[in-house]
């Protein structure tokens, strides 16, 4: 549990009162004061999915229905007891809740998109029979209406009658002429709930009635005539009989209510907190805020974080905009960047952040001239996390991440008691050491001003001791100082980074930045001369700094320049990335398109190699066709030309290897043009540029040029038929072909060359 010292001193109260100021109820306003940062992620998961859902809401154009509304709380407490009745104007109070939950009720009955609200508000229902009961029997006055029921309906009727009857005849009866005379003005009026008319006291003995009062000048009796004092008395009674009828329909009222009482307040208190939540989107969308991630990791990270009360100022005002502040410490933090290697006088680069190890950061210190912005970014920080813990969205980017933790201790501040006689560095002190007992890994820690209010030198001792123990406790600790030897402190040790609010050094103005990875500095001296001390003064000042005050701040120069250096190597090497992303992004798409062309070009001769096979095949069936009327051997001839213009049409998509001379030697297969099939080389002739093959049992001899490398293409039975072609003479076709059990595609073949020799021979 937070404690309320903190909730108080980061100004969380304060972002309470203004989401206050949008709610519709006392009640309300009353829960929003309770709220507090909830230890438990999915609660918070919860609240932050409801406040999104109304948001998503109002962008659409959709409002939650709700208005102004009292609390029924004790109104509900009063009716409980058997046999308690309440007053009409108190009932009135009921109205624009009951009206508020009914038009809820109806507004989520057919919605799907908002389903964490439509479980929170499913079992609203209005109580419309009570509703329906108090809106025909009371009106907004509180009084009893006659369609409250039928016989309180005729009551006033009657009542409403006879009344009129008794003004009609008092009227004559102030007109007659015997009575007149006696009067001391003609007007009616009623006394004590009866009807008189003014007489004047010296003759009231002349006018026969009853007197019921006298004017306050002791002249004017009231006197109710004898005659209407029978219609007085009926209407007398037409009255107690309303009295006892309006009576009886407030107790049928509140006996539904008492009867519906547990479950009536169960449905306000979930009423208030809609209006809880509505109040909170609105505030939300007042500051544009966003919702934060809650991470179980240890990592603070703030991207484009304002402090809300600062921007609701900047609203109000109208004056200007809020310098967003961007935080990262612990865990999901960026790795540390090596260092170089250090020779003489050469210091780590400030983007090393926290020593010369590796480790994670989980101390930050931040240094800077006063009024920079220290203290704000402090509270920025803690104050974002406070209300991300509550599920209430923060002035930051949705990228912000806040881990979920079961305290946060501060110490910011003047602290000083005078009651419990405390300096101001005694209260620091004192409540650092409560820090102390309680940080932990489950803890974030903000300290203000570490190590001042005592002598510098023992002050900033004590404070890097404190920062190396809440280190070691695993506690996430981010602090404020203006003391140089703390800095040095958490530039040698690992794990902890210095920090700096930026300054124009140019006009001596804070630029409110909070920059990572390196010290700021107090820039006093400056301020000073601007805001008017003497030069004297000032320059007395400096001498007194003395040497190693003068080489530290020439140090952080020196860091900061090479910071500068760095960073722009940084970007150099980027863009020379970029670049060579580019021009890799370039050959991939000159090597797709390359592939591309070369696909087209192959399907290209593909398709035309395959128009040259039909082309021949065409002829090849005209030439069989024309064998049939001319000599085998003309026809054969045909062929052979044919097959020649094939082969060389072919040979323009894929040319011919061919093999030097040098390369031959004996025993070497090749592919021998003139019979399309492989041999065996078994002689060479170097000088005449010929060659001996042997091609299965025919040997031949071809020149250099109708040979070429292997392509596996050696059949012995079709050498030996093309060789015994070549020997014997012709043999006579067969007149005979049996095709019995072979497949159809098997036996056209056989069947194609049976008739295509048979019409060789004629």
């Amino acid at each position: 549990m937070i404690r309320t010292e903190t909730l108080r001193t980061l100004e969380f109260d304060k972002i309470l009162s203004a989401i206050a100021g949008y709610a519709h109820s006392d009640a309300t306003r009353e829960e929003i004061e309770l709220v507090r940062p909830l230890g438990d992620g999915g609660a918070i998961a919860r609240r932050f999915g409801q406040v999104g859902e109304i948001r998503r809401m109002v962008q659409t154009g959709v409002s939650l229905p709700l208005s102004s509304f009292e609390d029924i709380t004790p109104l509900l407490a009063a009716v409980r007891p058997e046999g308690a009745v309440l007053d009409p104007m108190e009932l009135v109070i009921l109205f624009p809740v009951l009206r508020t939950m009914t038009a809820i009720a109806r507004q989520f009955a057919y919605r799907s998109d908002i389903p964490l609200l439509k479980e929170l508000v499913g079992h609203l229902t209005g109580f419309p029979d009570i509703l329906d009961e108090l809106e025909v029997s009371i009106d907004s006055e509180g009084e009893i209406l006659d369609s409250a029921s039928p016989l309180l309906y005729d009551l006033r009727q009657k009542k409403r009658s006879l009344t009129e009857r008794i003004r009609r005849r008092l009227a004559e009866i102030v007109r007659e002429t015997g009575v007149t005379n006696f009067l001391q003005d003609d007007f009616i009026t009623q006394r004590g709930g009866r009807w008189v008319i003014p007489v004047r006291m010296d003759s009231k003995g002349m006018v026969p009635g009853v007197v019921h009062d006298v004017s306050n000048s002791g002249e004017t009796a009231f006197m109710e005539p004898l005659e209407i004092i029978g219609l007085a008395n009926e209407l007398e009674n037409l009255v107690a009989e309303e009295k006892a009828e309006m009576i009886r329909i407030v107790r049928t009222i509140c006996r539904m209510i008492r009867r519906e009482a547990d479950g009536m307040e169960e449905q306000f208190r979930t009423l208030v907190y809609l209006d809880l939540l509505n109040a909170v989107a609105s505030f939300a969308d007042s500051l544009g805020a966003e919702t934060p991630e809650i991470n179980d990791a240890r990592f603070i990270r703030v991207n484009e974080g304002r402090h809300p009360l600062l921007a609701l100022m900047a609203r109000e005002r109208e004056a200007g905009r809020v310098v967003p502040l961007d935080l990262a410490l612990g865990s999901d933090s960026p790795s540390p960047q090596p260092s170089p290697p250090r020779g003489e006088g050469a210091f780590p680069p400030p983007l090393m952040g926290g020593g010369e190890g590796e480790g994670v950061d989980s101390v930050m210190v931040i240094t800077g001239p006063n009024a920079g912005g220290k203290t704000i970014s402090l509270k920025t920080t803690g104050l974002l996390h406070l209300m991300a813990l509550a599920g209430i969205p923060v002035p930051a980017a949705s990228t912000s991440s806040f881990p979920l933790i079961s305290d946060l201790l501060v110490d910011i501040g003047d602290e000083q008691s005078i009651e419990q006689s405390l300096s101001t560095f005694s209260a620091h002190v004192s409540n650092i050491a409560q820090i102390l007992s309680r940080g932990d890994h489950r803890t974030v820690v903000l300290l203000d001003e570490l190590g001042t209010g005592t002598e510098p030198v023992q002050g900033a001792a004590i404070s890097c001791a404190v920062l190396a123990d809440l280190q070691e406790r695993g506690a996430l600790v981010i602090a404020t100082t203006h003391l140089t030897d703390i800095v040095g402190f958490v530039h040698k040790r690992d794990g902890m980074v210095n920090a700096s609010m930026e300054f124009d050094r140019e006009t001596l103005t804070p630029l409110y930045r909070l920059k990572k990875g390196e010290p700021g500095q107090s820039h006093a001296l400056e301020i000073a001369r601007r805001y008017g001390l003497p030069d004297r003064v000032v320059e007395f000042a400096t001498g007194m700094l003395g040497r190693m005050e003068t080489e530290f701040h020439e140090l952080l120069a020196e860091l900061k320049e090479q910071r500068r250096r760095h960073e722009e190597a940084l970007a150099e090497a980027e863009r020379l990335r970029r670049d060579a992303e580019e021009k890799a992004r370039i050959a991939r798409e000159r090597l797709a398109e390359a592939d591309t062309k070369r696909r087209e070009a192959v399907e290209k001769a593909l398709q035309e190699a395959r128009e040259i096979v039909r082309g021949a095949r065409r002829d090849v069936n005209a030439i069989i066709e024309e064998a049939r009327r001319e000599k085998s051997r003309e026809a054969r001839r045909k062929i052979d030309e044919a097959e020649a213009q094939v082969e060389a049409k072919l040979q323009e998509f894929h040319p011919e290897e061919t093999l030097s001379l040098d390369a031959i030697h004996e025993g070497d297969t090749v592919f021998v043009k003139g019979i399309g099939h492989d041999g065996t080389i078994t002689a060479v002739d170097r000088k005449g540029g010929r060659l001996r093959v042997r091609a299965g049992a025919m040997e031949l001899e071809v020149v250099v040029a109708d040979v070429a490398p292997r392509r596996g293409k050696a059949t012995e039975a079709k050498l030996r038929a093309g060789a015994g072609k070549k020997a014997a003479p012709e043999q006579e076709a067969p007149h005979e072909l049996k095709l019995i059990g072979l497949r159809v595609d098997d036996a056209l073949g056989r069947l194609e060359r049976f008739l295509n020799h048979a019409s060789l021979e004629g």
